[in-house]
């Protein structure tokens, strides 16, 4: 098993101290498992800290934060910038940017400084374990394990073994993120960009083929999702409203649309997005994207945000994981 700590708590290593990386951190911490986040930044430290805060207050406000969670992160969370802090670890998730050759030369040097039974999960968005491992010299000891951000606000956790992943490890890490509070989900087998990011960017390929032909703005596109499809995803996912709606419907209807949808070979959406960014416009950090972001409208946004993500905690699922058929 898994190196654990003299209060037989698991030693969790947290490699990255993003919003991500800070978020997975606390989520740990909460339970009362000592977490060192490793981050170069020597700054890291205050911005984790901040980010930390936050994510109590905001659960705090929910009324879901728990009596001993805040002392329990002042307890068990700790930054630093040496890799070596992560020596004792059982279970290592990294969360560095997601650049292949970046996370080969990370594990290369992460992976000799733990013990050989320890577990090494990444948060990659859509790298599949393969293509990771090959860096490692213990793949058994490795799988996915892709968090939503934030982690305290969309709890589902895509889990990806890797082909030559051992059982333990799988039930380990499943064990282990339900005990936390997320909801670990296994993937059968492992494909790039895992469930939730190919839906995600299908959705926003068609989007940006329906601008960059000329049909609506990138405003109008928003509303439209947001009206219609936003009103059904938060309670069924696209299976269910296809049951709802009637299979033979869905089957005439996609007979003929899908032959019109935007295809792995039609560019336009992706020059768009190209464009945009290579003008400087990256979105809400820089002020203007697709939106141009004041301050008012950054607080709408965080607002409704809030209001959202509120809700969804509070609600009760129509089906459970287990419903089956």
């Amino acid at each position: 098993m898994p190196s654990r700590s003299t209060s037989s708590s698991l030693i969790v290593g947290v490699a990255g101290g993003g919003l991500l990386g800070a978020g997975i951190a606390v989520q740990f911490a909460r339970q009362g498992h000592l977490t060192r986040v490793v981050d170069p930044d020597p700054e890291a430290a205050a911005r984790i800290l901040a980010q930390a805060a936050s994510i109590l207050d905001e659960l705090a406000s929910w009324g879901t934060l728990g009596a001993a969670d805040r002392d329990n992160v002042a307890r068990c969370l700790s930054i630093h910038t040496d890799l070596g802090a992560l020596k004792n670890a059982g279970l290592v998730i990294e969360a560095i940017p997601e650049v292949l050759e970046v996370k080969h030369a990370f594990y290369r040097e992460l992976e000799p400084l733990l013990a050989r039974d320890a577990i090494i999960g990444s948060n990659t968005s859509g790298f599949t374990p393969q293509a990771l491992a090959t860096a490692l010299a213990r793949p058994e000891r490795f799988l996915i394990t892709h968090f939503w951000n934030a982690p305290h606000t969309v709890p589902l956790v895509e889990v990806v073994p890797g082909e030559r992943t051992v059982p333990e490890v799988i039930e380990t890490v499943m064990a282990c993120l339900t005990q936390i509070g997320n909801e670990p989900l296994l993937l059968r087998r492992a494909i790039p960009g895992f469930i939730g990011n190919r839906i995600q960017y299908a959705a926003l390929r068609e989007a940006l083929h329906i601008v960059a032909q000329g049909v609506a703005s990138p405003q109008d596109v928003d509303r439209v999702v947001c009206a219609t499809l936003g009103r059904r995803y938060p309670y069924a996912g696209p299976f269910a409203i296809a049951d709802a709606g009637g299979l033979a419907t869905f089957l005439s209807i996609s007979s003929h649309l899908f032959p019109e949808l935007a295809g792995e070979h039609d560019a336009s959406g992706l020059a768009l997005l190209r464009e945009v960014v290579e003008q400087g416009h990256r979105g809400q950090r820089s002020g203007v994207g697709f939106y141009r972001w004041s301050d008012d409208k950054l607080q709408r946004f965080a607002q409704a945000r809030q209001r959202t993500l509120q809700s969804a905690a509070n609600a009760e699922p129509w089906d459970t994981p287990t419903g089956g058929n």
